[in-house]
């Protein structure tokens, strides 16, 4: 069903606008212009979830991962975990409490919510499989997934910013370097350093 117009899909056009000039940023290698841009993208798909109906949790999805590459999560994490319903029942809502719970640390909820996204379309069942690595410490089976995750951004004729970049992988690996995880692969989708 196509979103009606308003102010809600301005600030989403917005913010994915901005998300891709920190994309093009950050796979140039300029991380402060990315940190700079890809906060300012976290706080504009923050202000269209707040006017948009109470289902479009590809927002909150969006502020968490532009946050989480930032390297600053902690308050976007905080503010979706009192944005999302209890219990959540779809699986972009699961991966979006998923990934709020890895940035705290809240491995429990974080395995229960990967279990959530499994009901979705095959990229949600990848980001499941790296989330079950990391909540478990499999490395191997982490890197597997992100492999997969790589490789399916490859494949992609179109992406959502217009900017070819694996961020989900990013996004992951972030998360996975503070738990001595990262698999660092490698990918012209990638920045040198993810």
């Amino acid at each position: 069903m196509p979103m009606s117009d308003g102010p809600h899909l301005d600030l989403l056009r917005e913010a994915i606008a901005v998300e891709g000039r920190g994309q093009r940023d950050l796979l140039a290698g300029d991380d402060a212009a990315a940190t700079n841009a890809l906060l300012e993208a976290a706080r504009l798909y923050r202000e269209s979830w707040e006017l948009a109906s109470p289902t479009s949790f590809g927002r909150l999805i969006g502020m968490l991962k532009a946050s989480v590459i930032a390297g600053d999560a902690s308050s976007a994490a905080a503010y979706a975990r009192t944005q999302l319903p209890d219990p959540v029942e779809s699986p972009a809502a699961s991966y979006a409490l998923a990934i709020a719970a890895l940035i705290e640390r809240d491995e429990a909820t974080a395995r229960v919510a990967s279990t959530g996204m499994r009901s979705g379309s095959p990229p949600f069942n990848r980001a499941a499989d790296a989330i079950d690595g990391l909540v478990e410490g499999d490395g191997e089976r982490y890197a597997a997934a992100v492999g997969a995750i790589v490789s399916d951004f490859e494949g992609r004729e179109e992406h959502l910013s217009g900017v070819p970049i694996a961020d989900t992988a990013i996004m992951l690996e972030r998360l996975a370097a503070a738990r001595g995880m990262a698999c660092r692969p490698h990918s012209p989708l990638l920045p040198a350093s993810p």
